[in-house]
């Protein structure tokens, strides 16, 4: 895991909840542009580190596994 994936998983742990904005992302990497956050977090899903959620409208990261799942929604 490379230090950039260690931060998102660290940021992700800390909190309550268990799915995030994309926005929310962005206080973890400072000085660093939208671009930059965003290939690191595709970076993860690819490896299976991420997933996405959707509601419908909108699209939220979470940690794989964790929180409410697709499965447990009804979906498949």
């Amino acid at each position: 895991m490379t230090e950039d994936q260690q931060k998102v998983v660290d940021f992700i742990t800390g909190r309550s909840k268990t799915k995030f904005y994309f926005n929310d992302f962005l206080e973890v990497f400072p000085g660093r542009g939208p671009r930059e956050v965003k290939k690191v977090l595709t970076g993860m899903v690819q490896e299976e580190i991420l997933e996405f959620w959707s509601s419908g409208s909108t699209t939220m990261y979470g940690l794989k596994g964790a929180g409410k799942q697709g499965a447990a929604e009804g979906e498949v």
